[in-house]
């Protein structure tokens, strides 16, 4: 499978965002107190939801294979930085009649999603100009 690329464009209406990754399209924007237009979710909120999304993916797909009756995901997110780093809540609320064993067992697989891994471990970002 391909890494995901997306390309984000922005032109002259300040701080919104176009987002493409050839398949889909989207937008990012800052509120108006930021003095953006508010037309989509500012850049933390669309980090937290490819968490809160990889997370639900992840634990429907491993309750289907288990064949547990997980009916239901809900996952919270906030994001905090301090001088000491970012720290992000995640709060998971898993609903159907799972026994406490498969409970535990799928907070436990939450981590495991990949998402959850690439922003807990180390991470490096490469900037360069590419030619317009």
């Amino acid at each position: 499978m391909a890494e995901p690329t997306v390309i984000a464009t922005i032109g002259s209406t300040d701080f919104q965002v176009q987002l493409d990754d050839g398949m889909h399209k989207w937008v990012a924007d800052e509120p108006e107190s930021l003095g953006g237009r508010d037309t989509g979710p500012e850049p933390a909120s669309l980090l937290l939801s490819s968490l809160g999304a990889c997370t639900s993916i992840t634990l429907r797909m491993y309750a289907k294979r288990k064949d547990w009756p997980l009916e239901a995901v809900r996952v919270g997110l906030s994001l905090t930085s301090t001088a000491e780093g970012t720290v992000i809540d995640r709060q998971i609320v898993l609903t159907g009649p799972l026994a406490d064993d498969q409970r535990e067992r799928l907070l436990q697989i939450a981590n495991a999603c990949p998402l959850h891994k690439i922003l807990s471990g180390s991470i490096r970002i490469d900037t360069g100009l590419a030619p317009a």
